[in-house]
């Protein structure tokens, strides 16, 4: 008997041992299961958008100066950007609104007769060009402001851009409504693929929109005295991408 009872401790813990064995298999195969299901899944990208008014706009104007020589050009050209200048401040522009955003002089090239040895690289003047940024906080100045560089002496206008200080809240209407298309997206595709949707597993935005580009630069023909333009600001609008993808059971 007492050699018997050494045995049957033996057989018992083999049995304890292949029972463990047994349950952590089991343990192991329904993980599987549950990591395969997991990584079962749908990804769409949403559509979002929102639009404002704009609250502030640029305007980028400047003058260009054709003189004999390159000390006359940078005098006359001072002289009218001093002028500017102060248009600008009787606008009720402040000076860090205001922004030199180009200085250039080159040289006019005489190419009417090409060839004709003699007038190869035949200086016919100088020309210097200055542009200022100008950032406007009130739009419904802008057409105010333009006639007043004009009447001023600016001769080139470049372009407006229109946009809005805060784009928080922009933003955050367009990121709701791209989350809404990505779920409606996402849950008609688990409807035609016969699945449950289950819970968001990851999300990525990107942002576009904005300011639309600006106009190319243009000459203006000095009249007496230049009207204010009408201006028309539009609408700014945010495009948000969101890309999402979702448990599928």
């Amino acid at each position: 008997m007492n050699r018997s009872q050494p045995a049957r401790r033996v057989a018992v813990i083999a049995a304890a041992m292949s029972i463990a064995a047994l349950a952590m298999g089991l343990a192991a195969c329904n993980d599987q299961q549950h990591s395969f299901a997991d990584s079962r899944s749908i990804s769409v990208i949403g559509q979002g958008e929102a639009s404002g008014p704009p609250d502030q706009a640029e305007v980028s104007a400047g003058v260009q100066i054709l003189a004999d020589t390159v000390i006359e050009a940078t005098r006359e050209n001072q002289s009218v950007v001093e002028r500017i200048m102060a248009a600008l401040e009787e606008q009720g522009i402040p000076p860090e609104k205001i922004q030199t955003s180009n200085y250039s002089i080159w040289a006019e090239q005489n190419y009417q007769n090409p060839g004709d040895p003699r007038q190869q690289n035949r200086i016919s003047g100088y020309r210097v060009s200055n542009v200022v940024s100008v950032s406007i906080d009130d739009i419904e100045k802008v057409g105010d402001v333009l006639a007043a560089v004009t009447n001023a002496g600016a001769n080139t206008i470049h372009g407006i851009q229109f946009g809005v200080r805060d784009t928080a809240a922009l933003e955050q209407k367009a990121r709701e409504a791209a989350m809404a298309d990505a779920r409606a997206r996402a849950q008609a595709l688990a409807k035609l693929a016969g699945v449950q949707l289950g819970e968001v597993m990851s999300i990525s935005t990107s942002l576009s929109g904005g300011p639309p580009p600006p106009m190319m630069a243009r000459s203006l023909e000095m009249a007496d005295t230049a009207a204010a333009p009408g201006i028309s600001p539009g609408q700014q609008r945010l495009s948000v991408q969101v890309h999402a993808t979702f448990v599928i059971r």
